[in-house]
């Protein structure tokens, strides 16, 4: 545990962690002894998490308020936290709207968008010179499984996750040499409210991960980029998929999805 801190410490700043992954993130590397810089709209939720991991661990957390359905937010961000010795970043702060693509609701979109790509691109773009002069570090992006191939009834987001496997693969070998880790984590099915919020029923779906259990096996696979599957059985499902014809894989998973 030493070792791990004296790496990728004293500070981590977290994304999204107010609840699921993020929030999972926050609990593990508060029990690992960092403190924590915390990121959310929902700054309730973020004095609660951080007072409880104050009470267990004694850890010190700066919470920021900011909402990165905004362009200007990572820049506003970054200005916040200017200062602070941060050895990890988990951009982790994203959400998926489902159905047919048609259907859904514009506004939505823009924030998905805004949210999944804008804010990882530049967030990466602020944080990254100060990790490479510390000359140690890492940075973390989670991305999903679905950004191995466009899924029906989850195009745009498959789209967006695909654009952050891809930015956090590309910055892998940008950092190589530097000291500093770049790993995209890509979960398949994870018990979190974003889930609900994208009409999933994870008590229908098998092998869904815990939040917790990501977190563990991305911290522990840091070194191992520049992608990483934490959930082995989805791994394996989309590999059999991609050893499909592409246009006989996606017919599959279309037909799975809708039930025809």
């Amino acid at each position: 545990m030493s070792d791990f801190k004296d790496r990728y410490g004293p500070i981590a700043m977290i994304t999204g962690a107010s609840s699921g992954i993020g929030f999972a993130f926050a609990e593990e590397l508060a029990e690992r002894g960092f403190d924590l810089v915390l990121v959310a709209r929902r700054i309730d939720r973020l004095q609660e998490l951080a007072e409880k991991l104050e009470r267990q661990h004694g850890t010190k957390t700066a919470i920021c308020d900011a909402d990165l359905a905004q362009p200007s937010a990572p820049a506003h961000l970054h200005q916040l936290i200017a200062g602070r010795d941060i050895g990890l970043v988990i951009s982790n702060a994203g959400f998926s709207v489902r159905g047919l693509h048609e259907s859904l609701d514009p506004d939505e979109l823009t924030e998905m968008l805004t949210v999944n790509c804008h804010a990882p691109l530049h967030l990466a773009r602020l944080f990254l010179p100060a990790l490479k002069a510390r000359r140690k570090g890492a940075f973390v992006m989670v991305s999903s499984i679905e950004a191995l191939m466009g899924c029906p009834m989850s195009a745009a987001y498959s789209a967006m996750k695909a654009l952050v496997l891809h930015l956090g693969e590309g910055l892998y070998a940008e950092a190589a040499g530097s000291g500093v880790d770049i790993l995209t984590c890509c979960p398949g099915a994870t018990n979190t409210e974003a889930g609900a919020r994208a009409g999933v029923d994870m008590s229908q779906l098998a092998n869904v991960q815990q939040p917790r259990d990501l977190a563990v096996l991305t911290l522990e696979n840091l070194a191992n980029g520049p992608s990483y599957f934490p959930n082995a059985a989805y791994k394996a499902q989309f590999d059999q998929l991609l050893a499909m014809p592409k246009r006989d894989a996606l017919l599959a998973m279309a037909s799975a999805m809708t039930g025809s």
